[in-house]
């Protein structure tokens, strides 16, 4: 696997709810914080207060090594009930097609409940994990499965806090 692959992360799983009631928890933006071990706080952006396609966002995240950095994020796709997905960009005015990653939920009704998927793909845009692997490019493949392994942790964890707050009465 190779950075330049614009490798990604999709996690699947089956929430015993109905497709709303996970929609309303994966499109206000304030629901991953609260389980991500990455992303530590969202707020919209240039007067934004709720999900739409051009709308942004920024995301306020940290690492445990204390690397610490915010994002902004445009929403790239707002299907009710099906697809929410965002880039993540330099600012505001980044040209579409440029971006650092790209991120999406997808739902499907399953039965009484809802197959969610969420997921993300490295972009094209330079981020640190491009600088670690340009100074040691014999680890690139090494680099990548560590770096994807701990975006699948936090999806995981992210989609694991879903669920439960889904399933909550």
């Amino acid at each position: 696997m190779r950075l330049s692959d614009e490798p990604g992360v999709v996690v699947e799983v089956t929430i015993p709810a109905p497709p709303h009631r996970v929609w309303e928890l994966v499109t206000d933006i304030s629901t991953s914080p609260r389980f991500s071990p990455e992303l530590q706080r969202t707020e919209w952006l240039q007067g934004a207060d709720r999900p739409a396609v051009g709308a942004h966002f920024a995301g306020h995240n940290a690492r445990p090594d204390g690397y610490r950095w915010q994002t902004v994020n445009r929403i790239t796709e707002f299907t009710p009930n099906r697809r929410f997905a965002w880039s993540v960009l330099p600012d505001v005015a980044t040209v579409q097609g440029d971006e650092f990653a790209c991120w999406h939920y997808e739902l499907t009704p399953d039965g009484a409940g809802t197959r969610l998927r969420h997921g993300m793909r490295i972009g094209n845009l330079r981020t640190p994990v491009h600088a670690l692997v340009e100074a040691h490019p014999e680890q690139e493949e090494a680099i990548l499965d560590t770096r994807l392994a701990s975006l699948r942790n936090g999806i995981e964890a992210v989609l694991r806090g879903i669920a439960a707050d889904a399933t909550r009465a």
